[in-house]
């Protein structure tokens, strides 16, 4: 994502005087930032995406993965856009719809009579343009770029997940899988195994890009 959005960065000659990065894990994009202005770094543990953002204007947002789990989504994109300088720039990169979809089944056959919340809503190009023109951008952009990976086993894709601290974050999660249900799921996700026996998940990325 930090990589993708510093190539848009470059394709704009944006040089921001004031930038808000709420996300990063590393410093790359603020780096590339702070050749032209000052960098606000948010910590994703401490930043509230629902609340107004302290220290605008910005010339520029940035937000890394953090608006695919919020409430309020539509809440978060007006603060975002309130805390932009008059000709601002808000970059959004989010896992979207159309992701991990054998996961998604995998869970479905392994609760046929009645499925508990496992994996969080998601929204796709036409939901995230609706939310930017609500949200006041004069100008948006939303598009998608696939990252595509390979597993042999359910359990490394759960663990990958928590990892990059993508795991279930519902308020009210559904209990753990009995071992039976266990068991289902691991052979529902082998079931779409190639030929070599891997089951390509497909991560989908959209970036939001809106101006003030």
């Amino acid at each position: 994502m930090v990589d993708d959005m510093i190539e848009r960065l470059q394709f704009t000659r944006l040089a921001p005087e004031s930038s808000l990065v709420i996300g990063e894990l590393g410093h790359a994009l603020s780096e590339h930032l702070e050749i032209t202005g000052k960098v606000v770094r948010a910590d994703p543990s401490s930043f509230d995406e629902e609340r107004p953002v302290d220290g605008r204007p910005f010339d520029f947002i940035a937000n890394l993965g953090t608006l695919a789990t919020v409430n309020d989504l539509p809440g978060a994109l007006l603060h975002l856009h309130a805390a932009l300088a008059s000709d601002g720039l808000m970059m959004v990169s989010l896992v979207g719809a159309g992701s991990l979809t054998h996961l998604r089944g995998a869970m479905i056959a392994a609760e046929p009579d009645r499925a508990a919340p496992r994996m969080h809503p998601a929204i796709d190009t036409r939901s995230a343009t609706a939310l930017l023109e609500r949200a006041g951008f004069r100008r948006f952009v939303v598009d998608s770029w696939p990252i595509s990976v390979g597993y042999r086993a359910l359990d490394r894709v759960v663990d990958d997940l928590r990892d990059q601290a993508l795991g279930n974050q519902l308020a009210q999660p559904g209990p753990a899988l009995s071992r039976a249900a266990l068991d289902r799921a691991r052979a529902a996700f082998l079931k779409t195994a190639d030929e070599d026996g891997r089951v390509v998940e497909r991560f989908e990325i959209l970036t939001l890009t809106g101006w003030a």
